[in-house]
């Protein structure tokens, strides 16, 4: 069997036990199936989890026939999230507040969808820097998918501020609207003098944004712009470190990346679809030992 499926290969997977995946385009590089399949391993559930590379043209004739083999449920990657939550059958408040699906659950062909990137992520903050999100001074650079989900789990759990950023102003606004919690929330600009100025008075930096995903991208925050006192979370993982990171660290701030994320966002998700307690240790050395391969 093929390391990664097509919807056109979904016949290739054994019908003797419960079918678990991932769906995104790409998706060959996904590390979720190590980490699900030690969980369900962990837990002795005879199911087998896969990544399913599906393009955006592709995808509701995609779900169909997930629907149809059936699988038990899924994860949802980019650049899927926001068109599966035009497609399935209902949503919880989460996915409804940001109109995006990372997890979805088949029941006898009646799928509900689930967003667990936010709270993933507070729990990644915690794990991380033994902090919780109430009270915290937030920048959040990004406004997109991930920053959504962020910005609203942070307002939910309490924050005290929360500057949101984005290279597209526009953006960053509309975010703020959506969250209309003016008395806590605001805008600022994605240039030196504006970050700045608000700088001095932030916890918690939070990278939502993609820049320093591909090679050579600037950093999106440089080391004379951060002290000691700042966490600085980046929700890229890959590559490792990012500049971002390495700003930081050169600033002796204390630093963590997206891998806790997606451990945590992952846990949630095996916890919707089997009701069980997610074998948080075994998921984080599988997820760990596949990040370092």
């Amino acid at each position: 069997m093929p390391d990664t499926l097509t919807p056109q290969t979904l016949s290739q997977l054994p019908a003797d036990r419960p079918l678990y995946g991932v769906i995104g385009w790409p998706v060959a590089h996904s590390l979720s199936p190590a980490m699900q399949q030690a969980a369900f391993d962990a837990c002795g559930i005879p199911a087998r989890y896969v990544k399913i590379a599906i393009t955006p043209e592709e995808l509701p004739s995609a779900i169909a026939a997930m629907k149809a083999r059936p699988l038990a449920g899924w994860n949802c990657t980019i650049p899927h999230k926001n068109q599966l939550f035009t497609l399935v059958d209902e949503c919880d408040e989460s996915s409804r507040l940001i109109g995006g699906v990372n997890t979805v659950v088949n029941r006898g062909g009646k799928l509900t969808g689930h967003s667990t990137d936010g709270r993933g992520w507070s729990r990644a903050i915690r794990d991380d820097f033994g902090v919780e999100i109430k009270g915290l001074r937030i920048l959040l650079l990004g406004a997109g998918g991930a920053g959504q989900a962020i910005a609203h789990q942070a307002v939910r759990e309490g924050c005290r501020d929360l500057v949101l950023v984005n290279r597209t102003a526009e953006t960053a606004r509309e975010l703020a609207g959506q969250l209309a919690r003016p008395d806590i929330v605001r805008t600022a600009a994605w240039e030196p003098v504006a970050l700045a100025a608000v700088l001095g008075d932030i916890d918690l930096i939070v990278n939502a944004s993609s820049v320093g995903l591909k090679p050579g991208d600037p950093p999106a925050l440089s080391a004379g712009a951060l002290n000691p006192g700042h966490m600085v979370y980046d929700t890229i993982y890959n590559p490792s470190p990012t500049g971002l990171i390495t700003e930081a660290r050169i600033a002796g701030g204390r630093t963590a990346n997206g891998l806790s994320m997606l451990l945590h966002q992952g846990a949630l998700s095996f916890e919707i679809w089997t009701g069980r307690e997610a074998p948080l240790e075994e998921m984080r050395a599988a997820l760990w030992k596949a990040a370092t391969v």
